[in-house]
């Protein structure tokens, strides 16, 4: 498929590497082709439609949990099991200092092949995930360190083994503790946040989602085969259910969206860190200052005025 985006970066890099090795003045030449490629930027990705922003959540290159923490957390220690002999892959958690500050990071967390994502199960948790979140949620609560939970899921995985082993209950375990855990919790959206499998970790007091990344109780497809009987739908599903970050964002339900690089958050992962650092900062040293009957009060109301209509 044409991209003109790439086109245009494409021939912008040729021309540098030939004024670089050739020594020839190709500045004007190279100011024409940036400000060109600025405006093909603008002009797609500053009119996307809610479908676009699906396919860019679903990009097999978009920066997954680890990748942040790699770049926000440094000194990241992951730790492993739900203390009932399971250890779900799917779910990353661990320890770490964010600006000085101790905290404990969640996250769902995706492959990038096909080895890694059997290892990962595509980021669809297992009951034992949801176990093994709530184990360091209780340990941060425990040693008062704020949360941050980034989500990135389909869903929950539907496999009966998974029902048999209480998926339901342990997601509705989570929703349950969370609604009263004594520590902040900041949660980002940084992919797709789908059904229960994205709230068993998404109970916070903050929730913020990168630019092209959605939010919803089902996928457009899954939404599409129920409203029109059709999965080839889910473009008009999409529009529809209102998924998108600012979608959200106008609704009241996320309380800031975190602006992309051009492209997407896969084009410049580094970028893409520095931009969300300083969001979910604030956002945590804001929950901070808080006492903790004013942060659970606050969840409280946060989740209460939701789908409330004032006349």
């Amino acid at each position: 498929m044409f991209d003109p985006i790439k086109e245009v970066t494409e021939q912008l890099n040729k021309l540098r590497e030939t004024a670089e090795t050739k020594g020839i003045d190709l500045s004007r030449e190279i100011r024409h082709l940036e400000l060109k490629l600025d405006r093909l930027e603008k002009d797609i990705y500053g009119n996307m439609k809610p479908w676009d922003r699906v396919q860019l959540a679903r990009n097999p290159k978009r920066p997954t949990t680890l990748d942040y923490i790699q770049h926000l957390f440094p000194d990241f220690m992951e730790l492993h099991g739900d203390r009932h002999g399971y250890d779900d892959a799917a779910i990353v958690s661990g320890l770490a200092t964010f600006e000085g500050v101790p905290v404990t990071i969640i996250g769902h967390q995706r492959g990038r092949n096909t080895k890694e994502n059997m290892k990962r199960n595509f980021g669809m948790p297992h009951p034992e995930g949801y176990r093994k979140a709530l184990r360091f949620m209780k340990q941060a609560e425990k040693f008062n360190r704020p949360i941050l939970t980034f989500i990135d899921t389909k869903g929950a995985y539907p496999g009966k083994a998974a029902e048999e082993r209480g998926q339901s209950e342990a997601i509705a375990r989570n929703l349950f503790e969370m609604a009263t855990l004594k520590v902040p919790i900041v949660s980002v959206v940084i992919g797709e946040g789908g059904s229960g499998g994205a709230l068993g970790i998404g109970v916070c007091d903050r929730l913020l989602m990168l630019e092209n990344s959605t939010y919803s109780v089902i996928s457009p497809e899954g939404a599409a085969a129920l409203l029109w009987k059709d999965a080839k739908q889910a473009e008009r599903a999409a529009e529809t259910m209102k998924i998108t970050a600012q979608d959200l964002f106008n609704l009241g339900i996320v309380d800031q969206v975190v602006g992309e690089v051009y492209g997407g958050a896969h084009v410049d992962v580094s970028l893409q860190s520095s931009l969300l650092k300083p969001v979910l900062l604030q956002h945590m040293n804001e929950l901070l200052a808080q006492s903790t009957s004013e942060l659970i009060q606050g969840r409280a109301t946060k989740y209460h005025q939701i789908g409330t209509i004032n006349e």
